[in-house]
């Protein structure tokens, strides 16, 4: 199998509205070459965009343990619990990926889930 070739597959595969047969593509790409971050990312968001929570967590988890400075994986780890439903474990992911880098698409997110949390706090 060559490799690149497949991930470049998978990335046309992604861009074109299918993340789930981006995600077969790139499942064995991951296995041969774990520690290849650009594969792994996409794999996770291959997963979220398939709705396939618990894949893009696990993807996310590893990304973010070994490299915590990842603003990007921390905020798509924090979109991804958010979608679940999970907020108060979503919360602290979204606020360092808007404390690491100022983007609309961070701070909109932050702020959802702190108003979401907010609103179901009032009473409790």
């Amino acid at each position: 199998m060559d490799l690149l070739e497949e991930y470049r597959r998978a990335t046309f595969f992604f861009e074109s509205g299918d993340p789930l047969g981006a995600a077969k593509l790139l499942e064995p790409i991951v296995a041969a070459e774990p520690h290849n971050t650009a594969v792994r990312q996409l794999l996770a968001r291959a997963y979220f965009n398939s709705a396939q929570l618990g894949g893009a967590e696990a993807q996310l988890r590893f990304l973010v343990e070994r490299d915590p400075s990842d603003h990007y994986a921390h905020h798509v780890l924090g979109r991804t619990l958010e979608r679940g439903g999970r907020f108060r474990e979503a919360l602290p992911h979204l606020r360092l990926a808007a404390a690491m880098k100022q983007q609309t698409e961070y701070t909109e997110a932050l702020q959802r889930v702190e108003e979401w949390l907010g609103k179901n706090s009032v009473g409790s």
